[in-house]
Protein backbone atom coordinates (compact mmCIF):
# COMPACT_ATOMS: atom_id res chain seq x y z
CA UNK A 1 0.00 0.00 0.00
CA UNK A 2 1.13 3.92 -0.81
CA UNK A 3 -0.18 6.76 0.63
CA UNK A 4 -0.38 8.73 -2.23
CA UNK A 5 -2.20 12.49 -0.97
CA UNK A 6 -4.44 13.54 1.59
CA UNK A 7 -8.01 12.84 -0.04
CA UNK A 8 -10.31 14.96 1.89
CA UNK A 9 -10.69 16.49 5.73
CA UNK A 10 -14.49 16.15 7.13
CA UNK A 11 -15.25 19.08 9.44
CA UNK A 12 -18.48 19.14 11.79
CA UNK A 13 -19.66 22.73 12.31
CA UNK A 14 -22.10 24.39 13.38
CA UNK A 15 -21.19 27.64 11.71
CA UNK A 16 -21.45 26.44 7.93
CA UNK A 17 -21.86 29.76 5.74
CA UNK A 18 -18.61 31.46 7.82
CA UNK A 19 -16.57 28.06 7.34
CA UNK A 20 -17.65 27.85 3.78
CA UNK A 21 -16.85 31.47 3.31
CA UNK A 22 -13.26 31.13 4.96
CA UNK A 23 -12.26 27.99 2.54
CA UNK A 24 -13.43 29.88 -0.99
CA UNK A 25 -12.57 33.69 -0.03
CA UNK A 26 -9.35 33.60 2.13
CA UNK A 27 -7.81 29.71 1.67
CA UNK A 28 -9.22 29.54 -2.41
CA UNK A 29 -10.82 26.31 -2.55
CA UNK A 30 -14.00 26.62 -4.58
CA UNK A 31 -17.28 25.69 -4.60
CA UNK A 32 -18.40 22.20 -5.97
CA UNK A 33 -21.10 19.61 -6.94
CA UNK A 34 -22.07 17.44 -3.66
CA UNK A 35 -24.43 14.36 -3.37
CA UNK A 36 -27.50 14.74 -2.34
CA UNK A 37 -27.46 13.77 1.60
CA UNK A 38 -29.94 14.34 3.91
CA UNK A 39 -27.96 16.69 5.82
CA UNK A 40 -26.28 20.41 4.78
CA UNK A 41 -22.95 20.80 4.20
CA UNK A 42 -20.93 22.04 1.56
CA UNK A 43 -17.99 20.34 -0.98
CA UNK A 44 -14.85 22.62 -1.30
CA UNK A 45 -12.47 21.70 -4.39
CA UNK A 46 -8.89 22.26 -4.51
CA UNK A 47 -8.68 21.51 -8.34
CA UNK A 48 -10.76 18.34 -9.35
CA UNK A 49 -10.98 17.14 -5.94
CA UNK A 50 -13.19 17.74 -2.70
CA UNK A 51 -10.50 18.74 -0.53
CA UNK A 52 -12.91 19.57 2.48
CA UNK A 53 -16.57 18.57 3.18
CA UNK A 54 -18.42 20.75 6.03
CA UNK A 55 -21.39 19.25 7.62
CA UNK A 56 -23.56 21.20 9.65
CA UNK A 57 -24.60 20.39 13.22
CA UNK A 58 -26.88 21.53 14.94
CA UNK A 59 -24.80 21.28 17.99
CA UNK A 60 -20.80 22.02 19.18
CA UNK A 61 -19.40 18.64 20.30
CA UNK A 62 -18.55 18.04 23.58
CA UNK A 63 -14.35 17.31 23.66
CA UNK A 64 -11.19 18.44 25.75
CA UNK A 65 -8.53 19.45 23.35
CA UNK A 66 -8.86 18.96 19.64
CA UNK A 67 -7.78 15.20 18.47
CA UNK A 68 -6.71 17.01 14.75
CA UNK A 69 -3.96 19.54 15.36
CA UNK A 70 -3.72 20.76 11.71
CA UNK A 71 -4.19 19.59 8.27
CA UNK A 72 -2.04 21.04 5.26
CA UNK A 73 -2.49 21.95 1.51
CA UNK A 74 0.53 22.37 -0.93
CA UNK A 75 0.60 25.94 -2.39
CA UNK A 76 2.14 28.24 -4.80
CA UNK A 77 2.41 32.16 -4.72
CA UNK A 78 3.14 32.66 -0.91
CA UNK A 79 2.62 36.72 -2.07
CA UNK A 80 -1.04 36.08 -3.31
CA UNK A 81 -1.99 34.07 -0.20
CA UNK A 82 -0.78 36.81 2.12
CA UNK A 83 -2.66 39.08 0.12
CA UNK A 84 -5.94 37.27 0.39
CA UNK A 85 -5.29 36.64 3.96
CA UNK A 86 -5.14 39.79 4.60
CA UNK A 87 -7.62 41.16 3.25
CA UNK A 88 -9.92 39.17 5.11
CA UNK A 89 -8.48 40.31 8.74
CA UNK A 90 -7.60 36.66 9.20
CA UNK A 91 -4.41 36.37 11.65
CA UNK A 92 -1.74 34.59 10.62
CA UNK A 93 1.63 33.19 11.37
CA UNK A 94 5.19 32.37 9.13
CA UNK A 95 7.19 29.79 9.89
CA UNK A 96 10.34 29.51 7.12
CA UNK A 97 11.44 25.73 7.63
CA UNK A 98 14.29 24.99 4.56
CA UNK A 99 15.54 22.10 6.72
CA UNK A 100 12.45 20.33 5.84
CA UNK A 101 11.86 22.07 2.59
CA UNK A 102 8.53 24.14 3.33
CA UNK A 103 7.63 27.81 4.15
CA UNK A 104 4.56 27.51 6.32
CA UNK A 105 1.62 30.31 6.98
CA UNK A 106 -0.78 29.50 9.49
CA UNK A 107 -4.16 30.22 9.68
CA UNK A 108 -7.99 29.40 11.81
CA UNK A 109 -10.91 29.16 9.89
CA UNK A 110 -13.65 30.26 12.11
CA UNK A 111 -14.11 27.12 14.13
CA UNK A 112 -10.49 27.37 15.45
CA UNK A 113 -9.28 24.52 13.11
CA UNK A 114 -5.22 24.93 12.46
CA UNK A 115 -4.79 24.49 8.83
CA UNK A 116 -1.16 24.94 7.07
CA UNK A 117 -0.53 26.40 3.70
CA UNK A 118 2.70 24.65 2.93
CA UNK A 119 4.77 26.58 0.24
CA UNK A 120 7.98 25.58 -1.51
CA UNK A 121 10.90 26.69 0.45
CA UNK A 122 12.11 28.90 -3.02
CA UNK A 123 8.91 31.37 -2.06
CA UNK A 124 10.73 32.49 1.18
CA UNK A 125 12.11 35.74 -0.92
CA UNK A 126 8.53 36.57 -2.16
CA UNK A 127 7.17 37.25 1.80
CA UNK A 128 5.68 40.77 2.38
CA UNK A 129 6.87 42.90 4.82
CA UNK A 130 5.02 42.13 7.94
CA UNK A 131 3.55 39.09 9.17
CA UNK A 132 0.71 38.82 12.33
CA UNK A 133 1.24 36.90 15.39
CA UNK A 134 -0.43 33.53 15.48
CA UNK A 135 -3.63 33.76 17.45
CA UNK A 136 -2.78 30.30 19.63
Amino acid sequence: MAVVWLDHVNIRTTNLEPMRSFYVDVIGLEDGARPNFNFDGAWLYCGDRAAVHLVKTRREYAGEDPKLEHFAFRTLDVAEAIERIEAHEVEYSIIDRPDIGVLQVNVYDPDGNHIELAFPPEESPDLPGKSRPDPS
